[in-house]
């Protein structure tokens, strides 16, 4: 296999990550609209005929993809660029996340404004983990490489172990699923996940949600684990990995188990959506993908 040949599988497979994470950003924030709260718990798709609209969480997942395209790794400097030069005011980024793009777009390093968010802790808010599955998808054939980019990617904006465990945890579930050898079991997804994961709240969530695979009842494993309602790292990538594990060949059962216990949904079927594409095209339910948002147009067509 020649290195352009293994650069464009590598886009190949983020790209359908991306897809799968903006279709499920883009339904999953459809609930939060008031006129379809029924219809999530009937499992029924909004009405219209207008596209499913992303937020945040996509757009930022598109700089990563865009990254990777243009240096084959990820490089902080250029990452941080990309999320400033696209931002995208109304996507629904949080307040603390608005502010510093604006000041990384005036000139302010990343560096320092990443650092001093919540007085000097780090953000451990989940935006870091809820834009990572392409880059999983990317190193498939290294899930350790995996991790470590996704370490080195979260640093440009949450700096808090937790949200930086949060993203690695999911970087390494991409990895895992979008192996070469095949589709993994729940168990060996996640006991793959635990193995990458250094120790902390994400990691002990993921280890309670590889103890929790036989339970039925999303809404109790939702109960232990947390679904994003805190919007912390720890709140809501167990459980999301929890859901694409059980899943991993069934994207709509996914979407519906993990959007139907509330929380941030959009962020956690973004979350899903994205380990789920990382399997490739085939495992998208097309006919969602033909209602949701297209991606934007400044995404490279080719890696360089």
């Amino acid at each position: 296999m020649t290195a352009d040949s293994a650069s464009e599988r590598r886009y190949a497979r983020a790209l359908s990550s991306l897809r799968g994470l903006a279709l499920g950003d883009a339904l999953g924030s459809q609930y939060f609209v008031p006129v379809n709260y029924p219809l999530l718990k009937r499992r029924e798709l909004p009405a219209g005929s207008g596209p499913w609209q992303w937020t945040d969480d996509t757009e930022m997942a598109c700089s990563v993809v865009a990254v990777l395209a243009a240096h084959g790794r990820i490089d902080q400097d250029a990452l941080a660029a990309s999320f400033a030069e696209h931002h995208d005011f109304d996507r629904g980024y949080g307040p603390a996340v608005n502010r510093m793009l604006r000041l990384v777009r005036e000139g302010e390093d990343w560096r320092t404004l990443a650092a001093e968010l919540f007085n000097g802790q780090g953000s451990w808010g989940n935006g870091a983990a809820m834009r990572i599955a392409p880059l999983g998808a990317w190193y498939a054939e290294d899930p350790e490489q995996a991790t470590h980019q996704a370490e080195i990617s979260a640093y440009t904006t949450h700096q808090h172990r937790e949200a930086v465990c949060g993203a690695m945890a999911v970087a390494a579930a991409a990895a895992l699923a979008a192996a070469p050898a095949g589709v993994p079991s729940a168990e060996e997804l996640l006991d793959g996940v635990i193995a990458l994961v250094p120790r902390s709240a994400v990691g002990a969530g993921v280890r309670r949600a590889r103890d929790m695979l036989d339970y039925g009842d999303a809404n109790t494993v939702a109960a232990v684990l947390g679904c994003g309602r805190r919007t912390s790292a720890h709140d809501t990538v167990p459980f999301a990995l929890w859901s694409a594990a059980r899943a991993l060949d069934d994207f709509e059962r996914a979407f519906w188990t993990t959007a139907q216990v509330g929380g941030d949904v959009d962020t956690t079927c973004a979350i899903v959506g994205g380990i789920l594409g990382a399997r490739g095209d085939a495992a998208l339910p097309q006919a969602w993908l033909g209602r949701t948002e297209a991606l934007p147009a400044w995404l490279p067509e080719t890696p360089a």
